[in-house]
């Protein structure tokens, strides 16, 4: 790996000084800051000024914030390698960062804070492998490119480019927008839907796969969060007796078996978390028959299949979008 320190940086979200990186200047906003070299260079300096501006601003927003302007004004320095991806062009510009840290809202007011840059090559997006694409696509403003730095410092010393036969960064890329997904979708659940609202959700979606449910009033509910059944009334089997653990630890025996003891030789009972199973619970459950555990990836797996037929209140809660990630080529494709 380099030693050369590279950073990555974006033009605003829909690209908006693009035409002012083309001339010679990576910039960042915030320009309610104003001119930010008198700042001590010291993270909780630059955090105090931050909350101070944005008054509003969460504690974890005035971190990320001023973590980004720090860099930019503190730890950026001349001779630092800067990739930018044009969002307009689909281009990737690699270049040397060339001046110090100045402030001119005259030259881009809603960017006024600059630094010089002379751009030494630029990339179509198809040179790269997936990974570096990837990393470059940080949801910041501005952050370290670590991981594919050479690959970037290699694009600049080639003379022609290469063309990429195999892509091995391909099923990590893949694998991470997944999980980053279920993250995300277990994290909206934990937050928004603790408690009793979790086994309203759980009924919806049981709902959705073909069951009609009863959910227990919210309180004490005797160990049966939900009674799920195929036919209007409830009487015919089969009868599914649901327990629901919005907990995001580890499920224990004790709770497996307290509903089992709820369940009659003709019923079935279902446990359903946002976390995951002591092993001595799996033990318990394997042994039964009509006893099903669901742990919080399972429930993500049902949720994501049936996501389309989701009430629009819980779309609000676990707001997704579909989307195309690239799939990698197995073996015997190959």
């Amino acid at each position: 790996m380099s030693e050369t320190t590279m950073w990555g940086i974006h033009a605003g979200h829909t690209g908006d000084a693009d035409s002012l990186f083309k001339k010679g200047y990576i910039a960042i906003g915030w320009e309610e800051m104003g001119n930010m070299s008198s700042t001590k260079a010291d993270r909780e300096a630059f955090k105090a000024a931050v909350a101070k501006t944005y008054p509003q601003a969460s504690p974890a927003s005035v971190a990320n914030q001023a973590g980004q302007i720090f860099r930019f004004v503190c730890e950026m320095k001349p001779g630092d390698m800067v990739v930018y991806a044009s969002k307009r062009f689909r281009k990737v510009h690699i270049g040397r960062i060339e001046g110090p840290y100045r402030y001119d809202p005259k030259l881009s007011s809603g960017y006024p804070n600059l630094r010089k840059v002379t751009w030494h090559k630029e990339v179509a997006r198809t040179e790269f492998t997936q990974g570096a694409l990837y990393e470059i696509g940080s949801a910041l403003s501005l952050f370290r490119v670590k991981n594919y730095a050479d690959e970037f410092l290699a694009a600049v010393e080639a003379k022609t480019s290469r063309p990429i036969e195999v892509d091995p960064t391909i099923k990590v890329v893949a694998e991470e927008i997944e999980n980053n997904t279920r993250d995300f979708v277990l994290k909206q659940l934990a937050q928004e839907l603790k408690g009793h609202p979790f086994a309203e959700f759980v009924a919806h979606l049981l709902n959705i796969m073909g069951y009609r449910t009863r959910v227990s009033p919210e309180g004490p509910d005797g160990g049966v969060d939900i009674l799920a059944h195929k036919d209007e009334l409830g009487f015919e089997p089969p009868i599914i007796k649901v327990q629901v653990k919005s907990t995001e630890g580890s499920v224990g025996d004790p709770i497996t078996s307290a509903l089992y003891g709820k369940v009659g030789p003709s019923e079935h009972g279902l446990v359903v978390t946002l976390g995951s199973y002591t092993p001595q619970a799996q033990a318990f459950a394997k042994s039964k028959t009509n006893l099903r555990l669901i742990d919080g990836e399972e429930l993500v797996d049902l949720i994501l299949t049936h996501y389309e037929k989701l009430d629009s209140r819980y779309k609000g809660v676990i707001p997704l979008k579909r989307v195309y990630a690239p799939e990698p080529v197995s073996e015997e494709a190959e």
